[in-house]
């Protein structure tokens, strides 16, 4: 696929004939910036800047002058040869002060050089073309960059280990088998694939079947590391909620009021809770008997409601009509509930005993008892969402679905055409089109538009 590519020039991005430089480090004042160089001209181009051939990996402290001899600044340089750089070619990395203006004055000088401004992710896209990494290692690449949680780093490092090639490679080689072993009777119109050998394929496009599903159950997984953990406050008006949200955020983020109905639209944050990021969502009050713009607001609280991943259902513990609003109740969403009583701190020693359901978490937001309890409740909820595939952590994002859905479909239909002793042809066309289909997880297919669209999303110097 790489020589196809590189021979037939498909990619939208420029060649890798082009020597490149960019940024890596964010735009802004800091101690120190990075220049990132990679291409064919890059020995050639460190030699003048050095004034000496460099020895590979090795930082070199040199005063950088641009063409004309003007000093810009000392700086550190390293110089990777290729095939042992992160891009696969020759590469080097310049390390100056974080003042913006000198990295600005060192780029320019590069580009003056002969290098050319850097596409966003073309780095990394010319790691994966000259074999340095497979496709979902390279989208590791930016799930690292944006983890915001430790399960999401932890997750990121393992796909950039290559978690999900491995994974991806069993299948690949399993269906690689079945399908020689049904090819193998091809060239032989005359003879039906025997009874043992139809088993046999059977067998091995069940296991593919459980173990693509097993991969499949992993998105939602990964859409909750990558985006976070959606968890809505619910209750009815003035439960306090918004006193939750402040108590847990550990600011005063939302407005706090006597009033019933201060918060009349959502309001989201994120947190973390342990190893886990939340987006926090704070929601307009279900109030029994609304007024017209309350009834907006609980529309949307619904609707949150809804795509809740994690639903804290507040009630008012100095309240004898303790109890949840019906829509908290009968909530189709997928969330998992953790009942709070809150205000506790209202009831005196004489008070009875709120009633409330088992499990509930009885707290108070004011003083913060019972804080630590629901937080915890939280956190073991997050740690339920995981999916567990072997010693890996792997949680497939949207892309990956897509093509698994895809694999699957085929390998049911060549099923099908196997228990009721179909034309072995039709076996192995649809055996192809999933191999096509785990292929493009790992970009062992000619795909160029989906490869330029997927690095287009990467920052530039990455």
């Amino acid at each position: 696929m790489v020589g196809a590519a590189r021979k037939r020039g498909r990619l939208n991005m420029p060649r890798h004939h082009d020597t490149i430089a960019a940024l890596a480090t964010p735009a802004g004042t800091a101690a120190i910036a990075l220049l990132r160089i990679s291409g064919p001209d890059t020995l050639a181009l460190v030699d003048r800047l050095v004034g000496r051939s460099p020895l590979p990996r090795v930082v070199t402290h040199v005063d950088y002058r641009d063409r004309a001899g003007v000093l810009l600044d000392d700086v550190l340089l390293t110089y990777f040869a290729g095939p042992r750089s992160y891009t696969g070619e020759d590469a080097a990395e310049v390390t100056c002060h974080g003042n913006p203006f000198i990295a600005q004055k060192i780029l320019e000088d590069l580009f003056t050089r002969g290098c050319r401004p850097a596409e966003p992710g073309e780095f990394t896209q010319r790691a994966f073309l000259s074999g340095r990494m497979d496709l979902s290692q390279a989208e590791a690449v930016m799930d690292l960059i944006h983890a915001r949680s430790e399960r999401a780093l932890a997750a990121a490092n393992d796909q950039l280990r290559g978690a999900l090639g491995r994974r991806l490679q069993h299948l690949i080689d399993t269906l690689l088998a079945a399908l020689a072993r049904v090819e193998a009777y091809i060239d032989f119109p005359d003879e039906d694939l025997p009874a043992s050998d139809n088993q046999w394929v059977v067998d091995q496009v069940d296991w593919l079947l459980n173990e693509t599903s097993r991969l499949m159950a992993t998105q939602h997984y990964g859409v909750l590391l990558r985006d976070g953990i959606k968890t809505v406050i619910v209750g009815e008006p003035n439960v306090g909620k918004s006193s939750l949200l402040n108590r847990l955020l550990g600011s005063e983020r939302a407005l706090v009021s006597p009033e019933p109905g201060t918060t009349r639209d959502f309001i989201e944050e994120r947190m973390m809770v342990g190893a886990h990021c939340l987006r926090l969502i704070d929601t307009a009050g279900l109030n029994p008997s609304p007024a017209p713009l309350e009834r907006l607001g609980m529309k949307r609280t619904v609707e949150r409601l809804e795509e809740a991943d994690l639903v804290i259902a507040v009630a008012d513990a100095s309240r004898p009509d303790v109890g949840l609003p019906p829509e908290v109740e009968h909530a189709s969403g997928r969330g998992i509930r953790i009942n709070v009583l809150n205000k506790c701190d209202l009831l005196s020693e004489t008070s009875p005993a709120p009633t409330s359901a088992q499990g509930t978490i009885h707290i108070s937001a004011l003083n913060g008892s019972g804080i630590a309890e629901l937080t915890a409740a939280i956190g073991a909820a997050a740690d339920s969402f995981r999916t567990e595939h072997g010693e890996d952590a792997v949680a497939i994002s949207a892309r990956h679905a897509h093509a698994l859905a895809e694999a699957t479909a085929a390998l049911r239909r060549a099923n099908k055409i196997l228990v009721t002793a179909g034309p072995v042809e039709l076996v192995a066309s649809e055996l192809r089109s999933a191999l096509a289909a785990y292929g493009e997880i790992s970009g062992k297919v000619d795909n160029e538009r989906m490869l330029d669209h997927l690095f287009a999303t990467f920052c530039i110097g990455k």
